[in-house]
């Protein structure tokens, strides 16, 4: 059985994936204890962590996580629209050019240009949600582009066999044809975007949210809160993530990957 473990490419029945993670699991645990076991110690232990959580949630951690997802899903609802239509649209010989423009803004940073957001928008929350979205817009339209260009030639050809107008054509391959790849992009994605939510929310703390209470408690040094709200934040992922893929397994079945 070693020898399995050990080998490339080698596919393992379920309950052995499982004991596997399990093994892991004990293993990280094991170190964590290990390593803060004495006087002086890099990261916080066990205890701090455990006292950080009952002291954050004294502190309206629930309302915190509340701000912070619903600042998520306004960001990723608006850009994902965005990022359809322009998408959607960049078929079309005068518009693809701007598809491609929009997509090299991935590499300018926020930094240089948050004062016409503050000028634009009077409310945190509206600038908030402004930043993610013209953030979030610029990778979920690069991942959209590159879905569309790796569509086959012969899924074009069998819609033009059919009799399919160009547009008939646009509607059925493309945005049809494509809508599991959207919710597999936006799975991709969503990664940046809820590690980017406590940049944002630490830039204006009118709001609150998890990036407010990372900020206020990495002045104090508390690396108990600020370790068990890393936690709180990667287990929040992972749940979107979940959820997000079963969604699309669910509205998807035909999906085969």
């Amino acid at each position: 059985m070693f020898k399995k473990l050990i080998t490339p490419l080698e596919k393992l029945k379920a309950p052995f994936n499982l004991y596997i993670i399990v093994f892991w699991l004990l293993m990280v645990l094991g170190v964590w204890f290990a390593a803060t076991s004495g006087q002086k110690h890099l990261i916080p232990s066990p205890a701090q962590v455990f006292k950080g959580f009952s002291d954050l949630f004294a502190e309206g951690l629930v309302t915190h996580v509340g701000s912070s997802l619903a600042l998520c899903f306004q960001s990723v609802l608006y850009s994902i629209i965005v990022s359809l239509i322009v998408v959607y649209l960049s078929p079309l010989p005068l518009l693809k050019p701007l598809a491609a423009m929009i997509s090299k803004f991935r590499y300018l940073p926020l930094t240089g240009i948050t004062y016409y957001f503050t000028v634009f928008f009077q409310t945190a929350r509206g600038m908030q949600i402004a930043v993610l979205v013209v953030f979030m817009s610029t990778f979920f339209i690069t991942s959209l582009l590159s879905v569309i260009k790796d569509i086959p030639n012969e899924e074009f050809d069998h819609a033009r066999t059919l009799k399919c107008s160009r547009w008939e054509t646009l509607w059925e391959v493309i945005v049809k044809g494509r809508l599991d790849y959207v919710f597999d992009v936006l799975r991709q994605n969503l990664a940046i975007v809820w590690m980017m939510i406590v940049t944002v929310e630490s830039i204006l703390v009118a709001e609150g949210g998890l990036g407010v209470l990372i900020k206020n408690n990495d002045k104090f040094m508390n690396h108990g809160k600020i370790f068990a709200l890393q936690i709180v934040i990667l287990i929040l992922g992972l749940l979107i993530d979940v959820f997000l893929n079963f969604c699309r397994k669910s509205l998807f079945r035909y999906s085969k990957f």
